[in-house]
């Protein structure tokens, strides 16, 4: 029996009940009553945890990221710290990489701080999307804190998750390049998270709406996210025989597709005559390559507001009424992505 189990039978929030067990005055008096009940008769100890999310709050979020040195990461971290120090709150930061085991031990480390909420970035926390094994260790965390996810959907009580809608904005851009004319359209990825299998579904729905073959041999999964490794990963299949002539690249990050225009220069192709193509996060790659790269802008900094504001009014909901508290913040915040349009690919149709 937790806080959030004593929450479900009363019919109130976490913080309702963290503010009866801490004494506020900010409950109303058969609401107090009826936790109280609920509390003895369940034999309830509340615990570090339940104490923090009412008035002896410590004012810190744990923020977990894979990998700090990547740009959308430190991106998030950057937006997150600023917004979350505006209400008073002070960010633990940690790096977990992508080993499930590691990802599970860094959250029990950030748990241990007694932390208010913890955040974590990046939809390799989400894992595939196929296994829930993968992301129990995340619902074991939300039943000690709030658990609020950037780029990534994992469903459970106590999980809030913010991200864009890849997998329709990835049709919008595959859709584009078969209106222009590409019929031989490389997916290129390094990942198989969560956000990687929504882009590759938007692919696939792409194709098959124009009724063009779905070519396994034409999905890459590159082994390293570094511009020159990715060209020399491309350059080193070709040589080999072991990739098939494509016209146009829908990757699902900017430094992939920029690795692939280096590949591109290299074999002496034209973009975007010869070659097309598009990335994704619409990141300061994009801007910074010769041709400047169309790019899906996911739309980062939307998440980490949202993300931001529904944590904070999670943790400081406002008085109880006789009514109960106010409407819990959705379980998920989807985004549309906006596709930015820029030389090395052009728009072909109304999307």
């Amino acid at each position: 029996m937790n806080i959030y189990d004593i929450a479900k039978i009363a019919g109130v929030s976490i913080a309702t009940v963290s503010r009866v067990v801490n004494g506020s005055d900010k409950v109303s008096e058969k609401t107090r009553a009826r936790v109280l009940d609920i509390i003895a008769r369940e034999g309830y100890t509340p615990n570090v945890f339940a104490q923090g999310l009412g008035l002896n709050t410590m004012h810190t979020v744990g923020v977990l990221v894979p990998d700090i040195a990547d740009l959308y990461m430190s991106g998030a971290v950057s937006y997150l710290e600023e917004q979350l120090h505006r209400s008073g709150y002070e960010c633990i930061l940690s790096c977990s990489g992508f080993d499930l085991e590691r990802k599970h031990s860094h959250v029990q480390m950030l748990l241990s701080k007694k932390i208010d909420a913890l955040i974590l970035v990046g939809s390799t926390y989400a894992g595939s999307g196929i296994s829930n094994t993968q992301t129990d260790y995340i619902r074991e965390a939300a039943s000690e804190v709030p658990v609020f996810m950037i780029n990534g959907v994992v469903s459970g009580e106590n999980i809030y998750c913010s991200a864009c809608d890849d997998r329709t904005a990835t049709k919008e851009a595959v859709r584009s390049l078969i209106a222009a004319g590409h019929k031989k359209i490389l997916f290129l990825t390094d990942s198989g998270s969560y956000s990687a299998q929504q882009k590759m579904k938007g692919y696939q729905d792409a194709l098959a709406d124009a009724g063009l073959p779905l070519e396994e041999s034409l999905m890459l999964r590159i082994h390293k996210n570094r511009i020159h490794m990715v060209r020399d990963e491309l350059n080193d299949l070709s040589v080999s025989n072991a990739l098939p002539s494509f016209d146009a690249v829908l990757a699902t990050d900017d430094t992939l597709a920029v690795g692939a225009m280096k590949y591109a220069l290299g074999k002496g192709l034209r973009i975007p005559e010869d070659l097309a193509v598009i990335g994704y996060n619409n990141s300061a790659f994009s801007i910074s390559s010769e041709p400047e790269l169309t790019s899906i802008d996911s739309r980062l900094e939307d998440l980490c507001k949202n993300t931001a504001d529904t944590l904070i009014r999670l943790l400081s909901s406002g008085k109880d009424s006789e009514e109960g508290d106010l409407p819990a913040p959705e379980p998920l915040t989807l985004f549309p992505c906006r596709i930015v349009w820029r030389q090395s690919a052009v728009c072909s149709v109304d999307i």
